[in-house]
């Protein structure tokens, strides 16, 4: 007499699946929201959607990227959502102190006085610059260039073309450049840089 092979239940199998990813998964959704709690609803709402096809997410060969990909897709499900409520331009959606904290998490190679001076004083000129960023152009910068995430990731996660990460990304660099030099710029006649 054969004994049916042990099978563990629905919930223990997309728990073994998910349980790996959810804490990347929460510092992606947390770069793309800016706050902790929009940050753990992201999640919460991809967990909760994913749920009902277990048998899908068994047949992904890389589960991270895809789970990356579908926190985005419900990312800008939802940043679109709040943009038909009102007629403001998607930057204005985040909260303008959303990514403040990011900052806070940066380590310098050089810690002496001087840099830590520049840093000061650079630091909230470059979190209001980059609240004048639309969100996608935000979150490649910051997936990038804050988070160290390699370019084929992202391509991977956004589901566009390498290429067009590049290129993107060269574009949000040229405008923060930009915007910096004018907000770092000093105000004639007063000798205090410019607000």
């Amino acid at each position: 007499m054969a004994l049916i092979p042990f099978r563990l239940s629905k919930t223990r199998r997309f728990e073994a699946l998910v349980q790996p990813h959810l804490e990347v998964m929460y510092r992606f959704a947390y770069r793309l929201a800016g706050q902790q709690q929009d940050a753990e609803d992201l999640v919460q709402d991809v967990v909760v959607k994913l749920y009902p096809r277990l048998d899908e997410l068994e047949s992904v060969d890389q589960l991270r990227p895809w789970l990356n990909r579908v926190l985005y897709r419900q990312f800008i499900d939802q940043v679109r959502r709040k943009g038909r409520q009102g007629d403001r331009p998607l930057s204005e959606l985040m909260d303008g102190d959303s990514h403040a904290d990011w900052m806070d998490s940066l380590e310098s190679d050089d810690e002496g006085p001087d840099a830590l001076l520049e840093l000061e004083r650079l630091g909230p000129v470059l979190d209001r610059v980059l609240t004048t960023l639309a969100p996608d152009q935000r979150t490649l910068v910051l997936l990038h260039d804050v988070d160290g995430w390699r370019q084929e990731d992202i391509a991977e996660v956004l589901d566009i073309p390498l290429g067009t990460v590049k290129s993107r990304l060269h574009r949000c660099r040229a405008m923060l450049r930009k915007k910096l030099q004018r907000e770092l710029e000093p105000i004639p006649g007063s000798g205090r840089l410019g607000e």
